[in-house]
């Protein structure tokens, strides 16, 4: 998916090297995506880090950040809907089939219990107040 992503937009963000060890710390992923495409350059940002905990700390926070991220649903399903209307390849969005019929398609519409009994305005209430013990009636005129 991200090779079809890159293929179609280039670059959009460097791999992350580090001067200390030469491992990739971010972008494992574009990496692979690359090797699919067969590309024999790609751009690398390469960054100092002062130890070696602070490279793994930054190779462990760049995925684990991402997992924590949130989406709006309702700006995605916004999004989404405009990029279908304008016939825009939905895969590039990173989404397979199923999820993105789910996500056009929102929440199902509310049904009450089976057990849920009807109710209307004419049905007798008594009300008491439970700091002052006024009643008084709600039964209908």
């Amino acid at each position: 998916m991200l090779a079809k992503v890159i293929a179609h937009q280039g670059w959009r963000s460097p791999i992350v090297v580090s001067k200390r060890s030469g491992f990739i710390v971010s972008g494992h992923g574009r990496y692979e995506a690359a090797k699919v495409l067969g590309l024999a350059a790609v751009p690398v940002d390469f960054q100092e880090f002062a130890t070696d905990a602070d490279e793994w700390a930054h190779l462990v926070a760049d995925n684990r950040l991402a997992e924590l991220a949130e989406a709006d649903s309702a700006a995605l399903k916004g999004v989404l809907g405009e990029l279908k209307a304008a016939d825009f390849d939905l895969d590039l969005t990173g989404f397979d089939a199923n999820a993105l019929a789910g996500l056009l398609a929102g929440p199902p519409e509310p049904t009450p219990p089976e057990d849920f009994k009807s109710v209307d305005e004419n049905v007798p209430t008594e009300f008491q107040c439970p700091k002052c013990a006024f009643r008084w009636s709600g039964k209908p005129s």
